[in-house]
């Protein structure tokens, strides 16, 4: 297996932005952001979002320079890796992001794409693929379309909605509808044929699987 030379590693980097956010965030905003999580898991959504061995759902759409990506054309090429990340404004996924770029070159060398999607629109999209110089493909899944597909869908709720406006975060910007949707975390390892062969859906946005889970699932493959 390849092995990561990325420091400090990631479960590290999410630590330290927890950390971080605590003392910038009012009290208020972060007990309503982690009453939603706790919402998130006692509804049990996890539970609803594709798991190993089902068939992917294909999907095509457009990249930072809105050029149209296929799930199939890539999976022409090899193994796939789907991550599926709430948007630029979400530091939990930037550190993902910057982490799974750092190990582009490992995942590369077991012949499997990189592909992130997110429900901003296309012009954030390309904001976030240039700003954190990523070196693989940045998809816009505007109405969560593609989310749906993959069980990972779902309204944050008015409570989490406004506090998340009220710190600045506006999804209607950002999303281009006021639905208040978001995808939960979603890693997937994608075989050739289609299959899902290893599969990680957090109801906790805060918790991100480290690349080397990633890279141990398509050694396997």
């Amino acid at each position: 297996m390849s092995t990561l030379t990325a420091s400090p590693s990631i479960q590290a980097e999410l630590a330290a932005t927890a950390q971080h956010l605590a003392t910038v965030l009012p009290a208020t905003a972060s007990q309503t952001i982690d009453a939603g999580i706790a919402a998130v898991h006692a509804a049990g959504l996890v539970q609803h979002s594709l798991r190993a061995g089902q068939p992917a759902p294909d999907f095509t759409l457009p990249d930072a320079t809105g050029h149209p990506v296929s799930l199939a054309t890539l999976l022409a090429a090899g193994p796939v890796v789907l991550v599926f990340y709430r948007g630029n404004w979400c530091p939990y996924c930037n550190v993902q992001l910057r982490a799974y770029n750092q190990a582009l070159a490992s995942f590369k060398a077991l012949g499997a794409t990189l592909v992130a999607v997110s429900p901003q629109t296309p012009d954030l999209t390309s904001l976030t693929a240039e700003e954190k110089d990523l070196h693989f493909p940045v998809l816009s899944d505007t109405g969560n379309a593609v989310a749906r597909q993959y069980g990972l869908a779902y309204r944050v709720g008015d409570a989490v909605y406004h506090t998340l406006h009220g710190v600045g975060i506006d999804l209607a910007v950002f999303n281009g509808d006021d639905s208040g949707e978001l995808p939960l975390t979603g890693t997937f390892v994608i075989a050739r044929n289609g299959t899902i062969t290893w599969a990680a859906t957090e109801a906790n946005f805060k918790q991100r699987p480290d690349p080397t889970l990633i890279l141990a699932a398509l050694a396997q493959l």
